[in-house]
């Protein structure tokens, strides 16, 4: 376990990040039982699909839910009167058919009467191919709140006005400006690939084999995704949670931005990797991908970019 403000050799830590961080390692629902504060302003997490990930027990979808609700429980209970939870899922897929698990999940926090204020899109360019379906390429985030009074710092994820000179054209404010001067709210579906959120889908790359975070994690998600929800939801010196932290995403997005963060993990092979994660971001060693770097697309003369040879000549492509 890494103990909240840790005495360590890195003396230069204190003026670059002012954060307090817990890893705990164990059950996620007997941790969250021991936990009396609703001190947190977020919890951000991306739970187990049941899809039979080596560190789950795939189960029926029924048993999966009833086993989530109760964790979701305890959640709610630690969340502060101002905070969000962000659920972010997949699909659960049994025999072919697909099972989208934030519906399934909805019904689960206005149980208890959370508010949804987004379903956020995330897209990512890779994945798994399906031969029987179109292949899935997004994600979901469920962003929900514990009150209507919660934390939301628009400014601090503004977009660039598209008509910054625009005015109002009639009314009673006919001639001003009709647009907000540090620029408009970005939409629920973003596409983050230059320096901006405006082209209006989340297209942050998923954590594949060249991805410079990439660890042994099979569905690792990447810091950008965290830091995004960070800057909106929280303030610095917010609490944040991680109940299925895996590899510490979210604790170093959290580290990074001068916000406390307390992680579970059941996995002691994960926990040792988000340690030394946090160890090499102190040290400045830790590779991470720029939230605001381009996406990579490959040249028209890139030989993977190309149609393969045998396949031009059993095609006769090639005389053409």
């Amino acid at each position: 376990m890494v103990g909240p403000l840790e005495q360590r050799t890195f003396d230069f830590i204190k003026n670059t990040f002012q954060s307090e961080y817990e890893v705990i390692h164990g059950d996620t629902l007997e941790h969250l039982k021991q936990i009396v504060s609703d001190k947190f302003d977020l919890i951000i997490t991306s739970p187990p699909y049941n899809i039979g990930k080596e560190y789950e027990t795939k189960q029926s979808i029924e048993n999966y839910l009833k086993q989530q609700e109760d964790v979701i429980k305890e959640l709610i209970r630690v969340t502060s009167e101002k905070g969000s939870i962000c659920w972010q899922v997949g699909n659960y897929v049994e025999k072919g058919e697909v099972f989208p698990l934030d519906i399934y999940y909805y019904q689960i926090f206005k149980k208890y009467k959370l508010k949804l204020r987004n379903r956020i899109i995330w897209h990512f360019g890779h994945g798994l191919h399906a031969s029987k379906r179109f292949s899935g390429r997004y994600e979901t985030i469920l962003w929900f709140t514990k009150s209507d009074d919660y934390i939301f710092n628009l400014d601090d994820v503004r977009v660039p006005s598209k008509y910054p000179g625009k005015r109002h054209f009639k009314g009673p404010n006919k001639g001003k400006p009709s647009g907000n001067p540090k620029g408009k709210n970005p939409s629920d579906i973003w596409e983050i690939i230059v320096k901006d959120w405006d082209n209006e889908l989340w297209n942050i790359p998923n954590v594949k084999s060249n991805h410079p975070e990439k660890t042994v994690h099979p569905c690792q998600y990447p810091i950008e995704l965290v830091e995004r929800c960070i800057f909106a939801l929280t303030n610095e010196g917010s609490w944040i949670l991680d109940p299925y932290a895996g590899v510490g995403s979210a604790v170093i997005a959290a580290i990074k931005n001068n916000r406390n963060v307390v992680g579970i993990e059941k996995e002691k092979e994960y926990i040792d990797i988000t340690k030394d994660r946090i160890n090499k971001l102190f040290d400045g060693t830790l590779k991470i991908r720029p939230i605001n770097k381009p996406i990579h697309t490959p040249s028209p003369n890139d030989k993977v970019a190309k149609l393969p040879v045998e396949w031009l000549i059993e095609n006769k492509e090639l005389s053409k």
